[in-house]
């Protein structure tokens, strides 16, 4: 019987450590504030844990998705981003925040965050919303018309968009699943990498003239 039980608590143990591996540690401690010194004592995900008997509510607090951002740019869209790089109290919290501004006809082009997945809500105007699945997926189309109020969701490292149809300003504010999410805009990382991707590449891949690669490089 005891032969039986301990076969039993093996394949139970089998069954469940590799689920255990897989997932995100939790924290080991309430808060890890991050600083960019080694003074201040032990490095988690990319920072230094500030000594917590000096952590104060200003290590947790950010007030700069109060102000417009500037869309007066080549997208029409600025993103103004609250994450573990200007706001401490994120680190190891696997969160943060952005506020994105658009002009009229302005857009948040085509990008993907390699780390999370992004819930938005807007705030302000009509937004025209979508993101592509992947090769294995027939890179389906999902896109929506938001109102104001309304949230939508783009899974992590999915290539998606937002639009402003309206002829005013709009506004609307996203989450992500990580503390330092990252973004790759899929234009500027084809068109404007450093150094330049060999036109004939993209000419192939694109199926167009290589001198119109150029030209498109040329404006990134």
């Amino acid at each position: 019987m005891k032969s039986l039980s301990y076969i039993a608590v093996l394949s139970l143990l089998a069954l469940i450590l590799p689920l255990a591996i897989a997932s995100d540690p939790s924290p080991l401690q309430d808060f890890c504030v991050g600083v960019n010194t080694p003074a201040s004592g032990v490095f988690v995900n990319g920072k230094f844990c500030k000594d917590p008997r000096i952590v104060s509510a200003d290590d947790f607090f950010s007030s700069i998705l109060n102000r417009p951002g500037n869309v007066n740019n080549a997208v029409g869209s600025n993103v103004t981003t609250v994450n573990v790089n200007n706001l401490g109290g994120l680190n190891t919290l696997g969160i943060s925040l952005v506020r994105i501004d658009y002009a009229p006809n302005g857009q948040n082009p085509p990008h993907t965050h390699p780390r999370a997945t992004e819930i938005l809500i807007v705030q302000q105007g009509t937004l025209l919303v979508g993101f592509v699945s992947s090769n294995q997926d027939g890179n389906r189309l999902f896109a929506k018309m938001l109102n104001a109020g309304d949230v939508f969701v783009f899974p992590e490292g999915l290539i998606h968009f937002q639009f402003n149809l309206g002829r005013t300003p709009a506004v609307a504010i996203a989450a992500l699943s990580s503390q330092n999410a990252g973004v790759i805009t899929i234009a500027n990382t084809v068109f404007g990498s450093n150094p330049a991707i060999d036109p004939n590449v993209l000419a192939r891949a694109f199926q167009m003239d290589a001198n119109v690669i150029r030209d498109l490089q040329n404006r990134f």
